[in-house]
């Protein structure tokens, strides 16, 4: 009799591959378990912004889209923390860093836009004009989430708040951070030379915090806070970093005391955001001002006018697919 084989060849073959493909995700489950387990009690300390967003009525209309979501995240810097320990209570008097980081549909690249805290701008609610950062002491970060999502034509997806001193942190933690410095000054008890330079800790916080060495005040401020942020990105992204588990989650240990986010910047959204920019170069992070027409008065207060021609550049080059040929403006 003549037994044939070939159905049980097929059947184990089969079996096999569903073996080795069971063993793949189990490894991938428990490796993403320990990782949690691993930063677990530092996301503990990550305070939660519990109302970030305004009405949905008020926000900009979302139309459906093919594949990946352009994801924009509003950032702020707070150069203080509440006498009752919270990074939220008080904002509107401490955040003095706005930026807007978007990311585009194809992942290829990231945008950094600095908002300069003093621009001139309408404020949903407000008759006339008023500095954007008012919006926080007058509204909150709904109020604030909804003058950003005004001025980019595009909705805000997650929102973080940092205090300045996570800066020091950070910094530390990577070992330094090198960067570019245009203008050399001086600081509290430190000088900074022009040219390539590397600062850690309270030398850092201190470098950030510069603006009444310079003569246009806060607009050198961000563009140096924008020269920090993008050396952190560099020497966060060498594969020393990205390749080390460990290394990433001692460094998230080290600012999370010194965050708050939204709840919609979870660990599977962040996961998912690594992995689809895990190529991403740094040279492909581009960083830049909000378009300005320079200073000028309002009454007693000193405030910075909104270049409204360029703005209407950058929505529509934030609603594109890709930004890879993007190129911002000149600063001022």
């Amino acid at each position: 009799m003549t037994i044939d084989t070939e159905p049980r060849k097929r059947h184990t073959g089969r079996w096999i591959a569903v073996g080795i493909v069971g063993v793949i995700v189990l490894a991938l489950l428990a490796a993403i378990g320990w990782y949690f387990l691993r930063i677990n009690p530092s996301l503990q300390q990550v305070e939660t912004i519990e109302t970030a967003f305004p009405e949905e009525s008020l926000r900009p209309t979302v139309e459906p889209v093919e594949g990946d979501a352009p994801v924009n995240v509003l950032l702020l810097g707070s150069d203080s923390r509440a006498t009752d320990g919270s990074l939220l209570t008080g904002l509107g008097d401490r955040a003095d860093t706005i930026l807007v980081a978007h990311i585009p549909p194809d992942r290829e690249t990231v945008q950094i836009m600095s908002i300069m805290r003093d621009s001139w701008v309408e404020i949903p609610g407000y008759p006339g004009e008023r500095k954007v950062n008012a919006a926080l002491a007058l509204g909150g970060v709904p109020l604030m989430v909804q003058t950003v999502e005004g001025i980019i034509d595009q909705r805000i997806d997650h929102v973080a708040v940092i205090d300045f001193e996570g800066f020091t942190g950070l910094t530390t933690a990577l070992g330094g951070v090198t960067l570019q410095n245009d203008i050399a000054f001086s600081q509290d008890a430190y000088s900074f030379p022009a040219g390539e330079i590397t600062v850690a800790g309270d030398e850092a916080l201190a470098y950030v915090r510069a603006r009444y060495p310079f003569n246009d005040g806060d607009y050198q401020r961000a563009h140096n806070q924008r020269a920090l942020l993008r050396g952190a990105i560099e020497q966060l992204m060498t594969r020393e970093n990205l390749t080390s588990p460990d290394r990433l989650a001692d460094i998230f240990a080290t600012v999370s005391p010194y965050m708050a986010v939204t709840d919609t910047l979870s660990l599977p959204v962040g996961i998912q955001l690594a992995t689809q920019m895990a190529q991403l170069d740094s040279s492909r992070v581009q960083t830049f001002t909000m378009p300005t027409l320079g200073t000028g008065m309002e009454g007693s207060q000193s405030v910075v006018y909104v270049n409204w021609d360029g703005v209407e550049q950058i929505r529509e080059a934030f609603d594109a697919e890709s930004m890879t040929s993007f190129q911002p403006a000149p600063e001022r």
